[in-house]
């Protein structure tokens, strides 16, 4: 009977203690390290990291595709001809090749059937899920490129590494 007694007056004396309450805020800005105003909506804090990982990622690809000065610079082109509006890199790969878009080729795997050769003016640069046709060569490893689906759904004349691409003949 006696520990019922020291059970009630335990659990009243954890009740009685004085809580504070205090507001954390959700979505606090991992980037710049505010915790009082967020800075877009991240659902968890492995998002946060996430975002400046990508940040990083553009950071350095547009430090490794820097172009000497006195090159062209990109511009956005039409959408290829007879293309699907998403995931057509392959199909105006070929619509620029062969001047038509050829079904089997709109995959970009496709293209690793064509036999390799090295980088010159009119073949193609082909990596997993990625093709486009080499144009013009401005010297150090960067070529001015036709790069149907370069990003946003768009097809742009820029220019573009070839490092870790493998160069196929789509004639040969």
């Amino acid at each position: 009977m006696n520990w019922k007694i020291l059970a009630a007056l335990l659990v009243g004396a954890v009740f009685s203690l004085p809580v504070e309450a205090r507001h954390k805020p959700v979505n606090a800005c991992i980037e710049t390290g505010n915790i009082m105003q967020p800075c877009a909506y991240q659902p968890n804090f492995l998002s946060g990291i996430r975002s400046i990982k990508v940040r990083m990622h553009r950071e350095r690809r547009k430090a490794i595709q820097r172009v000497p000065e006195g090159r062209e610079t990109a511009s956005i082109v039409a959408h290829p001809q007879g293309c699907p509006s998403r995931a057509f890199c392959g199909c105006g790969a070929a619509v620029r090749v062969f001047g038509t878009p050829i079904r089997s080729l709109w995959l970009a795997a496709n293209w690793f059937k064509f036999p390799r050769t090295s980088p010159a003016p009119g073949m193609v640069a082909v990596r997993r899920h990625h093709v486009f046709v080499l144009e013009a060569d401005l010297g150090n490893g960067q070529w001015q490129v036709y790069d149907a689906n370069s990003g946003g759904h768009a097809t742009r004349i820029h220019p573009r590494s070839i490092a870790g691409y493998q160069i196929v003949n789509p004639h040969g």
